[in-house]
């Protein structure tokens, strides 16, 4: 394990499945008062069950011996922030700062750079107007590949900016583009359609998958598991979220058997907690909840 001490490896993340040892959170203050409708969030938020939810994920990230970063809860209106997966991306030597394609969510952008000063993680660089990306939109392949989603959240510029501040760390992107599918003010992510639970295995939802990304991956020998559609859309695609915490080790939402016994027959430890208040109505899963500082 690192030396949490030394600052030259408390930072850095090279894969989506690796252990992880260090994870950037926010608790979710500001969604407790969110306009659903302004939000786009499928109903009103229920703040009790809301916050119930987010304390039994946080617990099942913390006890897999996970250190947990508190971004600073201050009113800030952000309701998103809780999504810390988003705003900023970490890689080898620092974090970049990103810029969501969802306007509501622009101040992010600011509040993820101040926090990474705060605990001294160095910023390499930041994604500037026109461009737009977000998190969600990217994955490692390897350990130097990194895969990105080109949708209504993430464009052509931030993708020539992402590869440029990336490029000095050795790190290549590899683009593919994402369907129309519920359209401009919906949330599809890449990792919408695929989430990464070993370094050769991967659950996804082919209907709505990157031919050519699928072809990538089986070529590169990853195995991949494909979730029941009829789950990926009784949970808005919430079933496919998972969170890897270590190779074949997983958070996932609870109330999608088929999903969970998928990964399980595979080989992995699945552990779940309910998020009809959390997650589902709010467009982000257990992966979205958090930002790797630190997997090895």
């Amino acid at each position: 394990m690192n030396d949490m001490n030394d600052p030259a490896t408390t930072v850095g993340v090279s894969s989506s499945s690796s252990t992880l040892r260090r994870v950037a959170m926010r608790h979710p203050r500001a969604i407790l008062v969110a306009d659903h409708e302004r939000w786009h969030y499928t109903k009103p938020i229920n703040p009790d069950a809301l916050v119930e939810q987010y304390e039994v994920f946080a617990r099942l990230v913390a006890d897999s011996g996970v250190q947990i970063e508190w971004l600073p809860e201050i009113d800030d209106d952000l309701a998103d922030s809780v999504f810390t997966y988003d705003p900023s991306f970490v890689v080898p030597g620092g974090a970049v700062i990103l810029r969501p394609g969802k306007l509501l969510r622009a101040g992010e952008a600011d509040l993820h750079e101040r926090f990474y000063a705060s605990i001294g993680i160095p910023v390499l660089g930041r994604i500037e107007e026109p461009g737009t990306f977000e998190g969600g939109d990217s994955f490692w392949l390897d350990n130097t590949t990194l895969a990105v989603g080109r949708g209504f959240r993430t464009n052509q510029s931030g993708i020539e900016q992402m590869a440029d501040l990336l490029g000095p760390v050795g790190v290549t992107l590899e683009v593919y583009d994402l369907p129309y599918h519920l359209g401009p003010e919906a949330c599809l992510h890449l990792m919408s359609v695929v989430s990464s639970l070993d370094s050769d295995l991967a659950l996804v939802h082919t209907p709505l998958l990157p031919t050519a990304l699928y072809q990538r991956m089986i070529e590169m020998g990853y195995t991949l598991l494909e979730a029941p559609a009829a789950e990926f859309d009784a949970s808005l695609g919430l079933n496919l979220n998972v969170l890897a915490v270590a190779p074949r080790h997983v958070i996932a939402v609870d109330g999608f058997p088929g999903t969970l016994q998928l990964m399980r027959d595979a080989g992995c430890e699945v552990q779940t907690f309910i998020a009809d208040e959390l997650c589902i109505p709010c467009e982000g899963g257990p992966t979205c909840l958090t930002r790797p500082i630190l997997r090895d």
